[in-house]
């Protein structure tokens, strides 16, 4: 491809040979009359000839001035309104926020009605997953991580937490759950955590710290268990009365609050924090700053 002329030099011609006047033109784009005239010249340097008639005045287009002007201003235009449709293009895109499915499933996806409520032109495409997506290699836009510490993979802000509690159907709080000794002939439902994280939110865990509220604290062995690899089923297996479960806070809110899952004893584990984490200068800046706004205010 042969050399392009700079673009700037460009642009202080289409707006001189507009306007018949370098001052008007410095005036457009924000630049001394002075600059006008050397990027002028600069290009008259590239031509090989005179693009203007600076005397006598008024400032005239020489014949090669004119034949080049309809074309720069076209080229530019076209720039201009390319440029805008990709920005459409780019804008209309949904943008991606990715997250567990847990949190996907019960907090984030019950809420997006508020969200298309406040921004109906800024649609969100939901990426649940347990693996953690690369926002610098463009995998996502935006990150809603669960995490105890500070991610370091971007500009993180915590907008949440949650504590882990024992909970059961209000139909299996009935047969009587006042103490942890109660536990006694009813089932233990687990969901998965990996073996590296020491601070799990575990039955094990719990009955252990209920040894120092309660005595008679039945033994982990002694009791029935039912486990599942995914959060989400084991959710739906206590929902159903199959069990007893621990669970954060955040995501059986909606049954805590509707009175179907009960926390039978005032006893918890803490839990996670919820961070938003965004790469720096993404070109949809002000799309992701919404976002964290609205997510904010939807807790």
């Amino acid at each position: 491809m042969n050399k392009l002329p700079p673009l700037i030099e460009l642009r202080a011609f289409d707006a001189a040979a507009r306007h018949l006047s370098f001052k008007k033109a410095a005036a457009e784009l924000g630049v001394t009359p002075t600059a006008i005239s050397h990027q002028i010249r600069q290009l008259e340097h590239y031509c090989g000839r005179a693009l203007f008639r600076r005397r006598p005045r008024p400032l005239t287009l020489t014949e090669a001035g004119a034949r080049l002007f309809p074309i720069i201003r076209d080229g530019l235009e076209t720039f201009v309104a390319a440029f805008a449709a990709v920005k459409r293009d780019g804008d209309a895109q949904p943008l991606r926020v990715t997250t567990t499915n847990a949190f996907a499933s019960r907090w984030l996806v019950p809420r997006l009605p508020r969200w298309r409520k406040v921004r109906p032109n800024a649609p969100l495409e939901v990426i649940g997953t347990d693996g953690v997506l690369d926002l610098h290699a463009g995998d996502a836009d935006v990150a809603i991580r669960y995490a105890r510490t500070l991610p370091t993979d971007g500009i993180a802000k915590e907008f949440l937490r949650d504590s882990f509690w024992p909970v059961c159907s209000s139909e299996l709080l009935t047969t009587g759950l006042k103490r942890a000794a109660d536990l006694r002939g009813h089932v233990l439902v687990h969901s998965y955590w990996s073996p590296s994280d020491l601070e799990a939110p575990t039955w094990q865990r719990w009955l252990t710290a209920a040894k120092g509220t309660w005595r008679d604290v039945p033994e982990f062995k002694e009791m029935d268990h039912l486990s599942f690899r995914e959060e989400l089923h084991a959710i739906e297996a206590v929902i159903a009365g199959q069990g007893i479960g621990i669970f954060s806070d955040v995501l059986v809110e909606r049954e805590l609050v509707a009175g179907k899952l009960i926390r039978p004893f005032d006893l918890s584990l803490p839990g996670y924090r919820f961070y938003l984490v965004r790469t720096f200068d993404h070109p949809r800046e002000k799309t992701i700053q919404a976002f964290a706004t609205w997510l904010q205010s939807a807790v």
